[in-house]
């Protein structure tokens, strides 16, 4: 890779010096890139002010490129010169110092990153938010990035036959309301711990949206996204910040938005979007996910998180697949191009590189 085209990419969407995609079409990418991909690393949940030892395990994996998933910084401020140092606090990690030197990074946002806590589309300072991610992470000025109504974007690297699309969307920007789960009035901190007093399993804080049109997308984002599921590519990635596959509703997840998830399946289907894998963050635990039932194909999730954040319990989730594995980690994708179809194989890697989850993927029966 060339040294103009390494400093395009690596900070972030890809910069100058790269070819653009067609311009004017919604289901044109923002970015085209020729270079074909082989091994992806991605993650998510990582503290600027903790230590960040999984970098040298990433690099270690040698990666074309590394996807961070959201939560990439833990902002939770409405005071822009805070969300400044905190960035200066992960530029300054040396571990991350090394990926930005030499590995292209791509990135979306979720709700730390995107300003606070479960933030959604009433959060008051996301243009603020939104200029210093896309500064950060060396957003091109001329990227649609800063003028949509969110931080949503798709790539193709690779020539015929070896195309990977990467969809980013944004699942903070135009988010309606969380749904409290009912408790009748009750405190839920008071009530978890009471709960754990008493040796019972507690659900986390949210119910599914009843409305039919509550999103996380929002609307022009949603025809943003179905339009690119039409585009032609061997393998789709679909980098999500929350969890898309699993089942249990009570943490972020789509599944509490019941029409984003039917209809994202929908679109699926009735654009003939061949070669989708999810890839998602925010759980602080890894884990594989599958749904097959009323999709057009199995869907397959990879869970990555946390890059330094763990969680000590595991939710319950009726589509995982294997074990979930609660220390730091990164995910990294293996793609194999040599056969007659391409192939897949997904690992959830610990901060000494060894691989604790492992999912072969067949690209084939990834098809409408």
């Amino acid at each position: 890779m060339s040294q103009l085209s390494r400093r395009g990419l690596m900070t972030g969407t890809v910069g100058a010096g790269l070819a653009a995609g067609a311009t004017g079409a919604l289901a044109a990418p923002d970015r085209v890139i020729a270079r074909t991909l082989t091994r992806i690393a991605f993650g998510s949940c990582a503290r600027s002010d903790k230590p960040q030892p999984i970098w040298d395990a990433v690099l270690a994996a040698e990666p074309n490129l590394f996807i961070f998933l959201g939560d990439n910084v833990y902002l939770d401020t409405r005071d822009s010169e805070v969300m400044r140092r905190k960035y200066a606090e992960l530029a300054a990690q040396p571990g991350f110092r090394r990926l930005r030197e030499s590995v292209p990074i791509l990135a979306t946002w979720d709700d730390h990153d995107y300003g606070e806590n479960d933030a959604g589309a009433v959060y008051p300072m996301k243009e603020e938010s939104r200029r210093q991610f896309l500064d950060f992470f060396g957003e091109p000025a001329d990227s649609p990035r800063w003028t949509r109504d969110g931080i949503y974007t798709s790539l193709v690297f690779g020539p015929v036959g070896c195309r990977v699309q990467i969809l980013l969307p944004d699942l903070r920007w135009n988010r309606t309301r969380l749904v409290p789960l009912e408790l009748g009035g009750q405190d839920y901190d008071a009530w978890v711990e009471a709960r754990a007093e008493a040796g019972q399993s507690t659900p986390g804080p949210y119910m599914r949206n009843p409305e039919l049109t509550a999103t996380q997308l929002g609307e022009t984002q949603w025809r943003w996204l179905e339009e690119q599921l039409a585009a032609p590519a061997e393998v789709r990635l679909l980098a999500s910040s929350l969890q898309v596959v699993a089942d249990f509703a009570g943490w972020e997840g789509w599944i509490n938005f019941a029409h984003d998830h039917q209809r994202l399946i929908a679109a699926i289907r009735d654009r003939r979007a061949n070669g989708l894998v999810c890839l998602s963050g925010d759980t602080h635990y890894g884990e594989v996910s599958r749904l097959d039932v009323n999709t057009p194909y199995p869907l397959w999730d990879i869970t990555s998180s946390g890059l330094t954040e763990t969680w000590p319990v595991t939710p319950p989730n009726a589509l995982r697949v294997g074990e979930v594995y609660r220390e730091p980690n990164f995910g990294l994708l293996t793609l194999g191009w040599d056969g007659e179809a391409p192939t897949l194989l997904a690992q959830i890697c610990g901060v000494d590189g060894a691989v604790h989850l492992e999912q072969p993927i067949r690209i084939a029966d990834l098809t409408v």
